[in-house]
């Protein structure tokens, strides 16, 4: 069982400590995720785990032969050969460990050495290639790179030719084709679509090693992961279960500190607002400095919490009325060569409070769909009517180009809000990852990412009511994705967006267009419903719906009878709305279950934390009988707890 452990690794950066006598054991089997506040010193962990940063003090022991692979978020690009080529250069350990097999062959027929000794080291590096894989390694490699969006005809370009995104779809292809005994990967969704991020759940749902992960993608995290190490303040700790269940875990674990965080900032601005008020006149003077010498008493002391458990809410300003049509698109019809369209014969109608996503593989139109919705794009063939009174606002990576000049990003933002915002100002800001003195930031020194993030913000602070998102929730983290998903659920108007992160789109959206390369559909319901619809399709247990195609309207979905509905008198389409409503009801049981479950492992941890408190009282731990009875008692609720933690696995097994 290959492994790398850490024991009491502790690291600083000047004064600061980033961690603080961590202890971790990765081993063949651990499925986990590292999260933690940005900035916590979550990829410096990371480094550190893959030999790259070498801690203050403590160990690090790596099983002999044991391989890791390290994927970094960014900055990795690949030249000089084809995409093919490159990709073949994963495999070097293997070409190393067959260079080691053939020279012991070499010494063997010299008769050089330890005969025995070298049958041995030989067999052995026989067996660790071909468990490797290393044989297999073109069919391994074709497999991953068009798993990950990658086509045949990309196999034979020179790696120069992709983009930064597909650099480091490139960088994670190398990691994971290396099969290494650990997986280190620093943000690997970053830069992939949601079809590279489904297969990419799937691969490592069946990977055989151990892997540690940090991703802003909760949905993805849910499926991949059994465990969770919180990095805080410095320390390391480890929750059993998924992402979800760790935050509930987390958070009541935190209530108390989070209510005494509640306090103390109240206290803090009682005293900042005397200061304030009062610090520059004389008769009061005495009584600022007094009211000073404790606010940095306790600021001294302040009590810190991770920014995921902050509760940042805001709403956007009322959407102007606007009537139940809000846009018709008549036959819309768009191609970039004269040859092959992307959009051909798009029909749509929207109504008002709608939310509906685009969905489809890269190139698929949906980008190019949402620049002419917004009017940024007007060489198309087709009609777009929208409703009376309809606003639109528009958002893309494209907007953080306008944000110039030497201004903070406070006055900026400021000056461009609402005066009734202006007070909630700080708080958004916080939302979209701006926090202290991170506001005071000029324009001229922020990078595409923080412009970007300036730029949704504003276009929330906006008088709109039908706003159109093209990759809203690229440069958030996870608290940032659920303030912006909380806020577009309340707003008044209506939303088109186009998003990777399955869970926000699960989320928001209550209608699906799917756009494949000139063709479209539309699928009534939401995201889910849509799933379980493409699901049943491509095992044969209904049919699909017709498409939409140049000069033809998009046709209700129509799919042919099957034998059970054509004698049971009903259509399958009725079929498939009771199956649906089944799936549903399943689901929903399921659900209940595993909440059921997840209280009843929250009400066990906290009579084990009582119990464990009681014992360290000396009046028990003193009394060896009662000490006695107090273990015994800790011992029934962590046996219980064993079999609420195998149930709840169950039960979300069944959630699927």
């Amino acid at each position: 069982m290959a492994f790398v452990q850490f024991s009491q690794v502790s690291l600083a950066f000047g004064d600061r400590d980033i961690l603080k006598n961590v202890s971790v054991n990765l081993q063949t089997g651990t499925k986990a995720a590292l999260t933690g506040a940005n900035g916590a010193g979550k990829s410096t962990l990371i480094k550190v785990m893959a030999g790259l940063v070498q801690p203050d003090s403590g160990n690090r022991i790596c099983q002999k032969d044991a391989r890791i692979a390290y994927l970094p978020q960014s900055g990795l690009t690949h030249h000089g050969c084809t995409l093919r080529e490159e990709a073949d250069k994963a495999f070097q350990f293997g070409y190393d460990i067959q260079k080691e097999i053939d020279g012991i062959g070499d010494m063997l027929k010299a008769g050089n050495g330890n005969t025995q000794s070298l049958l041995e080291r030989q067999a052995g590096l026989i067996a660790q290639l071909e468990e490797s894989g290393w044989h297999r390694r073109e069919a391994q490699a074709e497999s991953v790179l068009i798993g990950l969006g990658f086509s045949q005809e990309d196999l034979s370009r020179q790696t120069e030719e992709f983009s930064g995104g597909w650099q480091m779809r490139i960088a994670l292809a190398k990691a994971l084709m290396q099969n290494p005994d650990i997986l280190l990967l620093d943000e690997p969704t970053n830069y992939l679509d949601i079809e590279a991020r489904g297969w990419l759940e799937k691969f490592l749902a069946n990977y055989k090693g151990a892997f540690l992960l940090v991703s802003h993608d909760r949905y993805f995290l849910d499926v991949t992961i059994n465990e969770v190490y919180e990095l805080f303040n410095g320390d390391l700790k480890r929750y059993p279960g998924n992402f979800t269940h760790y935050e509930k875990v987390r958070e009541v674990e935190l209530k108390t500190l989070i209510d005494a965080y509640e306090q103390q900032q109240q206290e803090i601005a009682r005293l900042q607002e005397f200061i304030n008020r009062f610090g520059y006149k004389a008769t009061k003077a005495a009584q600022a400095q007094e009211r000073q010498k404790q606010l940095d008493k306790i600021l001294e002391n302040k009590i810190e919490i991770p920014e995921s458990l902050k509760k940042i809410h805001f709403s956007f300003p009322p959407a102007p009325h606007a009537g139940k049509l809000v846009l018709r698109l008549n036959g819309i019809t768009k191609s970039y060569d004269g040859k092959r369209s992307v959009l051909d014969g798009l029909d749509l109608t929207l109504e008002n409070g709608e939310r509906l996503v685009v969905a489809g593989r890269n190139g698929a139109g949906k980008s190019t769909l949402l620049r002419i919705i917004a009017g940024e794009d007007s060489s198309f063939s087709g009609e777009i009517i929208p409703g009376a009174g309809v606003r639109i606002g528009y958002f893309s990576q494209d907007n953080a180009e306008t944000i110039k000049g030497s201004e903070t990003i406070i006055d900026y933002v400021e000056a461009r809000a609402p005066t009734e915002l202006i007070p909630k100002i700080r708080d958004m800001l916080g939302a979209f990852l701006f926090r202290g003195d991170d506001v005071f930031k000029t324009l001229d020194v922020l990078s595409g990412g923080e412009k970007s993030r300036i730029a949704l913000l504003l276009l929330l602070l906006s008088a709109n009511n039908l706003l159109v998102l093209d990759e809203p929730t690229n440069h958030l983290d996870m608290h940032s994705k659920d303030v912006l998903m909380n806020a577009l659920k309340d707003f008044g108007g209506t939303v088109i967006f186009v998003s990777h992160d399955r869970g926000f789109i699960e989320g928001l959206a209550t209608r699906v267009l799917e756009l494949t390369p000139g063709r479209h559909r539309i699928f009534p319901g939401d995201y889910v419903y849509y799933q379980e619809r493409l699901e049943a399709e491509a095992n044969g247990t209904v049919g699909e719906p017709a498409f939409g195609a140049a000069n033809t309207a998009l046709k209700t979905e129509q799919p042919s009878k099957t034998a059970e509905a054509a004698n049971s008198g009903k259509s399958a389409a009725q079929l498939s709305r009771e199956e649906n409503k089944r799936i549903q009801a399943e689901r929903r049981k399921a659900e209940r279950e595993v909440q059921r479950i997840e209280a009843e492992i929250e009400a066990a941890e906290t009579e084990k934390s009582a119990l464990e408190a009681k014992l360290s009282n000396p009046d028990v731990y003193s009394n060896g009988a009662k000490a006695k009875q107090v273990q015994s008692e800790i011992d029934a609720v962590s046996k219980k707890l064993d079999g609420l933690n195998s149930d709840w696995e169950t039960a979300m097994e069944k959630l699927g």
